[in-house]
C-alpha cells in the first residue's frame, strides 16, 4: 500500500514539473526585429522584420586605412539573433595604421534595433578610436600573404594591449584568403575565437601586454647623476 502511494505521489510531482516547464517555454516572449544590411551607406531596398525570442542585434563594423581611403569599408547590419545575443565591442590598429572598429549591441523589445544605443553602455564608448597617445608601444604589421614586416606602433586611447590577429576567409569557387596582423587593441579584443568580421572572415586573436616607450640615453644618464648626488 505504501509503495503504491509513493509511486502515485511521485507521478503527480513529475506531471506537475512537466506541466509548468511546458508552460514556461510556451510563454517565452516573441517580438519583431528590424532586419537590414548596409554596405558603405547603401542598404538593401527591401528591408523586412524577423521574429525573435533571443534578442535583436545592431552591428557596426568599420575598416579604415588612412593611406588608402578608397578601400575603407563600413558594414551596418540589423536582425534577429540566431543564438543568445552577446554584446561585444572592440577596436584595433594594425600595421600601416589600419583601424578596425566592431560594435555588436543587443536589445529585447519590439523593433528596438532600428538605431544603435549611444552612450548607454561602456562597450560602445570603448569601441571609439582616440588619437591620444597612451604610452604603450606594440609591434605592428598587416599582410594578406606570407610576409608581415614588423614596425613599432605607438598605441592611442583605450588600445593598451598588443594583439596578434589571424584570419581566414573561405569563398565559394575561390582559394581561401588568409590574413595576419599585429598592433594595438582594446582589452575586449583579446582572446577572440572564431569571430566573424566583415562578411565571411573568421578571426582569432591573442594579446600581450604592451611595452612602454624606451627612455632616451640622456634621460637615463641624468637620473644616474641625480642618484649619485643624493648618496
Amino acid at each position: 500500500m505504501r509503495v503504491t502511494m509513493s509511486w502515485s505521489s511521485a507521478l503527480k510531482r513529475l506531471l506537475a514539473v512537466c506541466f509548468f516547464t511546458h508552460l514556461s517555454v510556451s510563454c517565452v516572449e516573441s517580438y519583431s526585429c528590424e532586419n537590414r544590411e548596409c554596405f558603405n551607406g547603401r542598404c538593401l531596398s527591401n528591408p523586412r522584420t524577423c521574429e525573435s525570442s533571443k534578442g535583436c542585434f545592431y552591428l557596426e563594423q568599420d575598416f579604415k586605412t588612412p593611406s588608402e581611403s578608397a578601400t575603407d569599408l563600413r558594414f551596418h547590419e540589423r536582425g534577429c539573433s540566431k543564438d543568445e545575443c552577446t554584446e561585444l565591442a572592440f577596436s584595433a590598429t594594425l600595421g600601416c595604421h589600419r583601424t578596425f572598429r566592431y560594435d555588436l549591441q543587443c536589445c529585447y523589445t519590439e523593433q528596438c534595433n532600428k538605431e544603435p544605443k549611444r552612450g548607454e553602455t561602456s562597450l560602445h564608448s570603448e569601441s571609439q578610436p582616440s588619437l591620444q597617445p597612451n604610452g604603450v608601444e606594440c609591434p605592428a604589421c598587416f599582410s594578406d600573404n606570407s610576409t608581415c614586416n614588423l614596425v613599432t606602433l605607438k598605441c592611442t586611447g583605450a588600445e593598451t594591449k598588443c594583439v596578434e590577429v589571424t584570419g581566414r576567409a573561405v569563398t565559394e569557387n575561390l582559394p581561401p584568403h588568409v590574413i595576419r596582423g599585429m598592433g594595438c587593441a582594446t582589452k575586449s579584443a583579446c582572446d577572440l575565437k572564431n569571430i566573424t568580421v566583415g562578411k565571411n572572415l573568421r578571426i582569432n586573436t591573442v594579446c600581450s601586454n604592451g611595452s612602454p616607450p624606451l627612455r632616451s640615453v640622456s634621460s637615463v644618464l641624468a637620473a644616474l647623476f641625480l642618484v649619485k648626488a643624493l648618496l
